[in-house]
């Protein structure tokens, strides 16, 4: 059977984030400033070797490419060279990091076995004795730490979504699922492997891998702000859930670009380093950058690259022929197509030494990194409706929202909606065809099933597409999609539909699973 990988990031999208079951953060680090001075020492392009004019046309490509990118940050020899934020997303945001999380769950057990504590030929059931199945199959009893990491323990499918839908510890219904194949014989896309992964930390060590990495690599490498999904069980999910910033996935990067070391300590070993990054398996035939060989949770890439990535384009990327790391957030429907609008423009532009100062070039992606925005819906910013409307209390009919009133406030600054779902009550604030952000993690009470629904900072834009219809955008920009509303006023009716990310940019066409919203005044 193929594991498809773009398969998968179909599932993660509109099925294993959508199964009943609520996310759970642990509390937001607090250890470091989350406005700290910056890691890295900010230089011009070509005193590295850069060509600012490929950076240039890679924002080009970016921006004409119909993909929603949310930041990326370009390190050559250890110092940033250029680094950007669509708006509304800010480099002080966390963002999601889905399967990029199994990058840092992989460093734990390199950490664990750097102390001494693990063996990863260890065999799998030895760590959970009282949660095995009463069948233990020879394929099970032969799966070990080595077989989670480099996803070969012999599974059929992905074990997450039977884990996630189950009543059982996520552990036990790991054990319990058919293995059909030797371990070490088959490669399979299992994000199950991953939570196992941290399920044997937690026994070795007592901690979760939040816990363990916080004085190991948080701390040490200075990522503020971040949290953690955690299981029912209360253990981090592991292969997905971690929110870091784009500066973090970049430190991450660069340690791993430095053989482990970080300012003169030893975070990890030279030789876990080595076989984490390397091939260690056969991965997915003809299928891109994702048929390059798997190592130890990290991917191996084309131009002899390699990379810890997530569903959407989460890119931490490490070039080490180039001495170059590049980290990138977005929505990307097409990931393939992300990661080739990278090579077409960022290696091509890298130089041995350094390149003749460029001052043109430099103030025009100066400029131009400063300009980047996420692309917003162009009507009218006013209409002959907003006087009728402004303050107005819309009582919504029964709905699956669980939606009980609407209000519009109207100014010239913008449109503050205000809406009441049982104990829950949002108010979210959209620019006139710009973005607004509130200040803090607001509920969002028309969360679908196809979102992932974790807390975070809320931007909005509005535009009139007519003079009764309003459309209001919205983008969580500590998470990844958005949402639109279409608000239809006519006389004292109302018709409020929508529109997630997810449906908007997949290219199979889906329909938004919410029903439309009707109310009166």
């Amino acid at each position: 059977m193929k594991s498809n990988r773009r398969q998968f990031i179909k599932t993660a999208g509109a099925g294993l984030i959508g199964v009943g079951i609520t996310p759970a953060f642990g509390e937001i680090s607090q250890f470091f400033n989350p406005y700290d001075i910056a890691a890295f020492q900010r230089v011009t392009p070509e005193s590295q070797g850069v060509s600012s004019q490929s950076i240039r046309q890679f924002i080009t490509a970016a921006n004409e490419s119909g993909i929603s990118w949310h930041s990326f940050m370009l390190l050559r020899h250890g110092k940033v060279v250029a680094e950007g934020w669509w708006k509304p997303f800010e480099s002080r945001n966390v963002h999601t990091l889905f399967s990029l999380s199994k990058s840092f769950t992989s460093t734990a057990i390199g950490l664990l076995v750097k102390e001494g504590k693990l063996d990863i030929h260890s065999k799998v059931i030895s760590f959970f004795p009282n949660d095995l199945p009463a069948n233990i199959s020879d394929n099970l009893k032969e799966m070990s730490v080595r077989s989670m990491l480099t996803m070969n323990t012999g599974h059929g499918a992905d074990t997450m979504p039977k884990m996630r839908a189950s009543q059982d510890s996520w552990v036990k219904t790991y054990l319990a699922q058919p293995v059909e194949y030797a371990p070490g014989t088959h490669f399979l896309y299992n994000t199950g492997n991953t939570y196992m992964l941290g399920a044997v930390l937690n026994k070795v060590t007592g901690q979760t891998l939040e816990e363990y990495l916080r004085p190991r690599l948080f701390e040490p490498l200075g990522f503020s702000g971040y949290d953690w999904e955690v299981s029912p069980q209360g253990l981090n999910t592991a292969g997905y859930g971690l929110r870091i910033r784009t500066e973090d996935i970049a430190k991450l990067g660069q340690m791993y670009l430095q053989k482990g070391k970080w300012n003169g300590s030893t975070i990890l070993t030279e030789s876990w380093v080595d076989e984490a990054t390397s091939k260690q398996t056969e991965s997915q035939v003809n299928n891109g950058d994702w048929s390059q060989g798997y190592g130890y949770q990290f991917w191996r890439c084309t131009h002899n690259f390699y990379r810890g990535d997530g569903a959407y384009g989460q890119f931490c990327i490490v070039m080490p022929e180039h001495d170059a790391v590049l980290a990138v957030t977005g929505q990307s429907q097409d990931m393939q197509k992300s990661m080739n609008i990278i090579w077409d423009h960022l290696p091509t532009g890298m130089q041995t030494g350094a390149l003749p100062q460029n001052k043109p070039e430099q103030e025009a992606l100066k400029k131009e990194l400063a300009g980047l925005v996420l692309p917003v819906a162009k009507g009218m910013t006013s209409s002959s409706s907003t006087a009728k409307y402004d303050k107005k209390k819309w009582t919504i009919d029964a709905n699956d929202l669980k939606v009980q009133s609407l209000q519009f406030a109207f100014s010239k600054k913008g449109v503050v909606l205000t809406a009441m779902a049982g104990d829950k009550t949002t108010r979210l604030e959209y620019g006139w065809e710009s973005w607004v952000t509130s200040p803090g993690r607001d509920p969002y009470v028309f969360m679908g099933k196809d979102m992932l629904p974790m807390p975070s900072r809320i931007a909005g834009t509005a535009t009139w597409v007519d003079d009764r219809t309003l459309q209001l955008n919205t983008r969580f920009v500590e998470a990844i999609f958005g949402d639109r509303l279409t608000c239809a006023f006519d006389g004292e009716k109302l018709n409020v539909t929508f529109l997630n990310s997810v449906a908007e940019t997949a290219r199979t066409k889906t329909p938004d699973s919410r029903k439309p919203l009707t109310g009166s005044m």
